[in-house]
């Protein structure tokens, strides 16, 4: 064999050497990655705390890196909590009275959706008519979950969370008198237990709003019944007008006491209208 040959049979031998060499390496590389992946299955089947802390960090670093690359916050699970639902599919009583409310008031009729439906769903239970719900709310607050007057008295239907503060614990905490399907419940709540008392709507309207035991309610209950009365209307399909809203009751001056307040002097009664009733 010349030496050409030889050179060149030997880069052949080298190659092949080589090659078979790389091929070992690999497939052997690819049995111990394969053994890895299969210890790493065993381990989290067998493991779920292992598996779920896995699962977290790689959601964590996920949520960090779309953080930065967006610039804000991300938390895809907000819209769940939202107090929001397509007044479409609502019945067609109810979403004619959320499109007049949101029209009246200038909210949104998707969470009025919500509330309105809760309304008729709760009006039902406790046997309240849920348009006088909805006008209850109407002339509060005018829909405005945070609400807050003077004296103390919050949320949608402006009860007095310091004095109904039992009535939140099965909601978690007086806090929920910021969750306004919460406040609507207590709320409603409160309103049964004063309609009972007093023993017909108009009676109750004076225990709710704190003046039970005062010769005039400051035109309180007219103004609920009044509004109620529009509802019913809307509810059964007659056009009404919207004017401008109320002024919110629980933040005009007047004369009042708690409705199981002790007496007081003239003086001391200078206050605010609101659901009391610190003895129900």
């Amino acid at each position: 064999m010349t030496a050409s040959g030889k050179m060149v049979s030997g880069v052949r031998t080298f190659v092949a050497d080589v090659t078979e060499g790389f091929l070992e390496i690999t497939h052997n590389s690819f049995a111990l990655i394969g053994l890895a992946v299969a210890f790493v299955v065993i381990a989290l089947t067998a493991r779920p705390d292992l598996r779920q802390a896995g699962e977290e960090q790689l959601m964590d670093w996920l949520r960090t890196r779309q953080v930065e690359a967006l610039g804000m916050p991300v938390e895809p699970e907000a819209s769940e909590r939202a107090t929001a639902a397509n007044p479409k599919d609502l019945p067609k009583e109810q979403a004619a009275v959320a499109f007049w409310l949101s029209k009246k008031y200038r909210v949104a009729p998707e969470p009025l959706s919500v509330l309105v439906a809760e309304a008729y769903d709760i009006g039902e239970r406790a046997k309240i008519d849920p348009t006088l719900i909805l006008a209850i709310m109407a002339i509060e607050s005018s829909f405005n979950p945070f609400a807050q007057s003077a004296v103390g008295a919050q949320g949608l239907m402006q009860v007095m969370t310091r004095v109904h503060t039992d009535k939140y614990q099965s909601f978690g905490g007086h806090f929920a008198a910021f969750d306004p399907v919460t406040n609507l419940r207590v709320g409603v709540k409160v309103l049964q237990e004063c309609i009972a008392r007093a023993g017909s709507v108009e009676g109750g309207l004076r225990y709710y709003v704190g003046a039970a035991n005062l010769p005039d309610d400051g035109g309180y209950a007219a103004k609920v019944l009044a509004e109620h009365f529009r509802l019913r209307q809307v509810a059964n399909g007659r056009t009404m007008p919207t004017n401008p809203p109320p002024t919110l009751s629980t933040q005009a001056p007047a004369q009042v006491v708690p409705a199981v307040a002790p007496a007081q002097t003239p003086a001391a009664a200078s206050g605010e209208k609101v659901a009391l009733l610190s003895g129900l």
